[in-house]
């Protein structure tokens, strides 16, 4: 489980901590690689700006994505992962505290996995992220890389 690595798209720094938190209280000992823009995340992902020469073979197995960032929001970085070809099949959770019916609408049709809405109680959220971690990181059968979708053609 230690070589797949979480990429945590938050600007919120209480968010951040709150969540390595819960990551360690569940055991969950991936590597969580945090970024606090849109444009970061892309940057991260795609090997580019701050990012430039970053090994992009090597991508996250999980992107757990925040809606409100800054410079660029979560529902564009979603749209931009899912029109490129290299993280159109990646795994995207948005964790966010927006409760819009829109804003759900809106990231399942651009191509999210899964919305959740970040608990208020930390209790509630430490068992989120158990089951986020069990779920996307033990039981979750990722597409074969380097494969196109399995839509018709």
């Amino acid at each position: 489980m230690n070589h797949k690595i979480i990429l945590l798209v938050e600007d919120n720094p209480d968010d951040v901590k709150l969540a390595l938190h819960a990551f360690k209280k569940c055991n969950i000992a991936n590597q969580v690689v945090v970024v606090g823009d849109g444009v970061e995340a892309l940057d991260y992902l795609f090997g580019t700006g701050a990012h430039a020469g970053r090994d992009t073979s090597v991508q996250p197995s999980l992107v757990l994505l925040d809606l409100k960032l800054p410079k660029l929001d979560g529902k564009e970085v979603l749209r931009r992962m899912r029109a490129d070809p290299r993280t159109k099949l990646q795994p995207v959770v948005i964790l966010t505290s927006s409760k819009e019916e829109q804003d759900v609408t809106r990231c399942y049709d651009l191509g999210a996995n899964s919305y959740i809405r970040k608990p208020i109680d930390f209790d509630q959220f430490i068992e989120a992220v158990r089951q986020l971690g069990l779920y996307w990181l033990l039981l979750n059968e990722p597409p074969p890389e380097g494969k196109e979708s399995c839509q018709p053609r």
